[in-house]
């Protein structure tokens, strides 16, 4: 079945990627840096020094930390984390959500890195060449007919090329990123 063929490929293009990549910034745990960033901008944004943080601070916090969260998801952040129904969140309940935050941003790192090494002539997009070249450098032995079922099953624009958002959807449905 080409989609177990697909799974075990991009895995071991994903593998290669996350060689790269340096110790103890994966989603499970967060530098010293990032958790002092994270720190700095909780204090920051705790402007009446209670050690907690409100919907509008939050979202304050969050921009400082290079996200761009939308009214509705500060809410349900909020409604997430805030073990107590207080409507403000703690240093630790901030600190959880920014590990899970940033890990989100790592795992999506991770798989454009995989996709830039399938997209090698840099056109933005996963040809079939690429495809097969992937599949010959790894070993696989896919015959031209499965490599185009593993493209057709990432093209949703129907463009015949797996896009970056395309690979990025199908990675995270054949469960290599949480």
């Amino acid at each position: 079945m080409a989609t177990g063929l697909t799974a075990q490929s991009y895995r071991k293009a994903v593998t290669t990627a996350r060689r790269d990549k340096k110790a103890g910034t994966g989603p499970k745990g967060l530098t010293e840096e990032q958790k002092q960033e994270i720190r700095e901008a909780f204090d920051l944004f705790d402007t009446d020094g209670s050690g907690t943080i409100d919907a509008k601070e939050l979202k304050v916090a969050m921009r400082a930390l290079g996200f761009e969260p939308k009214k509705e998801e500060i809410k349900k952040m909020i409604a997430d984390i805030d073990k107590d129904g207080s409507g403000t969140i703690d240093f630790d309940e901030f600190l959880q959500m920014m590990t899970a935050k940033m890990g989100e941003r790592d795992s999506r790192e991770e798989i454009l890195k995989a996709f830039r090494l399938f997209d090698d002539d840099e056109t933005g997009k996963i040809s079939f060449k690429n495809l097969k070249r992937v599949a010959k450098e790894l070993g696989e032995n896919i015959t031209d007919e499965e490599l185009q079922e593993m493209i057709d099953e990432a093209d949703r624009d129907g463009d015949g090329e797996v896009n970056e958002e395309e690979f990025f959807r199908i990675m995270k449905k054949t469960s290599l990123f949480g």
